[in-house]
């Protein structure tokens, strides 16, 4: 199924029914008097956070929802039939604001959650509201209200943990293959990855965390080169980033500094709060380096690079799992001692660890 995770969709709230202007007209009940009952009320629409659903990609299609309009009302005092609202389905973490202002109208982060995002109208009175001591025979009635219509911007931002960046082919894909049993496409060419993968990690019987991995990105990212800037966005919800270096790069003309330097880089230029968050270097493809130059090439990278200080150096060889399970232990343990809101409970369909 195509991944989409941003879509411009169109609501349109059902009208609120007319009131009645109506008299009782029976045998032997001379001057019944006004009996005209309310219009119903115009369909809501809202909008639900559904955890079995990943994807936009059904809005892509149905851009216009349009709930139905309230009954009008009639005589004999019976009021109008509302109509039924309508529930639109989206993935957890899906951001809605309006299309046309920008105003921010619902963060669905949890399963369950919902947001009106169309108002129905209300229904108009009937002409029963109208009688008094000087108006017995009352003609004057209401329409009912519009409803709202509006043009609303769907954002799909993923809730997981961790989340993996990195240059393309550093290795994220493997690396997530090793510590879960999510199965990305892992080839010798860049961009293999071009769509966000979601992985659950259990680190043991009883604990667990939601790792994400986003297509690598490319130095210029923030201003639309590459794939990646269209998925920084799914980075913003996570509570650490591991930032995959590539070792031993089979480029002679590559420098891993140079490289690492340009990611961060980019994340600053998208969002300076991802800065904020911790970052640590995993140091991929170790298994391509010399045992005895694995300790010295390392230790010479974390001095070029500047590594910040409280964000530790990992070193794994992911094809082979070498490292992958002191990284997912240590990750476990951070999160545990950093507990978020936001944290994203393992979906019973995302891909569990082995």
């Amino acid at each position: 199924m195509r991944f989409v995770d941003e879509v411009n969709i169109e609501v349109i709230a059902g009208d609120g029914g007319n009131g009645s202007a109506s008299f009782r007209r029976e045998k032997y009940v001379p001057r019944g008097g006004p009996d005209g009952g309310d219009g119903g009320r115009g369909g809501s629409i809202y909008a639900v956070a559904d955890r079995n659903i990943n994807t936009l990609i059904e809005y892509r299609y149905a851009r216009i929802h349009r709930a139905k309009h309230g009954e009008n009302g009639h005589g004999a005092d019976k009021y109008g039939r509302g109509a039924e609202d309508i529930f639109l389905r989206v993935p957890v973490g899906t951001v809605i604001t309006d299309a046309e202002t920008g105003e921010f109208i619902a963060d669905l982060a949890t399963h369950g959650q919902e947001a009106r995002v169309a108002k129905g109208g209300a229904g108009g009175f009937g002409n029963i509201h109208f009688k008094s001591s000087t108006n017995r025979a009352p003609r004057q009635f209401t329409p009912g209200e519009e409803g709202e219509k509006r043009r609303l911007h769907l954002e799909l931002k993923i809730l997981a943990d961790v989340g993996l960046l990195g240059m393309p082919n550093a290795g994220k894909s493997t690396l997530i293959r090793a510590v879960s049993a999510a199965r990305p496409k892992v080839a010798d060419y860049p961009f293999t990855t071009l769509a966000p993968n979601l992985g659950v990690v259990r680190s043991d019987a009883n604990r667990s965390f939601v790792i994400a991995d986003i297509p690598g990105l490319i130095e210029g990212a923030a201003e639309g080169a590459g794939l990646g800037h269209r998925f920084l966005r799914h980075l913003q919800r996570t509570r650490m980033l591991l930032h995959i270096v590539d070792l031993a790069p089979f480029d002679p003309d590559a420098d891993p500094v140079r490289d690492a330097r340009a990611i961060v880089g980019e994340l600053a230029r998208y969002d300076a709060r991802l800065l904020e968050k911790p970052r640590w270097l995993v140091l991929n493809k170790m298994d391509l380096i010399p045992e005895g130059e694995r300790k010295k090439r390392v230790r010479a990278f974390a001095k070029a690079f500047g590594q910040r200080g409280g964000d530790p150096v990992f070193s794994v060889a992911a094809i082979s799992g070498d490292g992958c399970r002191e990284l997912v232990l240590a990750v476990q343990d951070w999160l545990d001692a950093h507990p978020s809101p936001l944290a994203a409970e393992p979906e019973a369909d995302a891909a569990d660890s082995p």
